[in-house]
């Protein structure tokens, strides 16, 4: 079992085909690509049955929190998942990352009593406890990630993100729907502190700036909430 703890800016960008090749020509020699490199990510967003917890992030509180499981790959019994607990206060993201069996995994986001007493499992338990939340949307996508020199600095490049809303299981194949228009990225910059000079001229010279963009929001507010507003209308229509 091993925990991390992160606090760092994060920002993200949309990049069409061209800005994607300009950043990538541009990372060369100043970058690297890290642990993962090229890898399918995974994860399994937990909400209320009300999707409370995601509605309350898109008002855009100063405090907004979050709960997924996460793998790279598709993991198999002997593989290790991420579970996550996510909050962002003020402009800074902290994260706790607990990294475990999958069987175990379960067991922790089930709510049951564990063996596991940590800080950050106990963070996660109490989360759970408060919302009771339920596995609600599974997003996968390939991303390319990168590190830098500067301490703390890391480049993701996301495509073929896709979700769905069954079939929520890890070990499940990566399909689901499209969520990006064709030719589009989502890069995000994360760093402990202000991003370098050189990464800030890259991005002016190209015309890329940030966005509000979280791809569990972009699910739920253009493609689950429109779904619940048809489906309580075919129900007072019936009513």
């Amino acid at each position: 079992m091993q925990g991390n703890t992160f606090e760092r800016v994060e920002e993200k960008y949309l990049l069409t085909n061209a800005q994607y090749s300009a950043m990538i020509a541009g990372l060369r020699g100043k970058m690297q690509p890290d642990l993962f490199g090229r890898s399918m990510v995974s994860s399994i967003y937990y909400d209320t049955p009300d999707y409370r917890l995601i509605r309350s992030s898109l008002d855009k509180p100063d405090y907004k929190e979050k709960l997924r499981v996460r793998a790279y790959g598709t993991p198999a019994e002997t593989s290790k998942v991420f579970v996550e607990l996510k909050k962002k206060f003020d402009g800074i993201v902290y994260k706790r990352r607990i990294e475990l069996p999958p069987e175990q995994a379960n067991l922790l986001l089930s709510g049951k009593k564990t063996d596991l007493d940590t800080q950050i499992t106990r963070e996660i338990q109490y989360f759970i406890r408060l919302y009771q939340p339920e596995p609600r949307v599974l997003l996968s996508y390939r991303r390319i990630a990168f590190i830098g020199a500067e301490s703390g600095l890391r480049i993701t490049f996301d495509d073929d993100i896709r979700f769905r809303t069954s079939a929520l299981r890890l070990t499940a194949d990566n399909w689901g729907q499209e969520l990006l228009s064709p030719g589009m990225t989502l890069m995000e910059i994360k760093a402990h502190g202000a991003i370098p000079l050189w990464l800030c001229e890259l991005l002016n010279r190209n015309g890329i700036y940030p966005t509000s963009f979280s791809k569990y929001g972009t699910c739920y507010r253009d493609f689950i909430y429109p779904q619940l507003q048809q489906l309580e209308k075919g129900q007072h229509a019936y009513a």
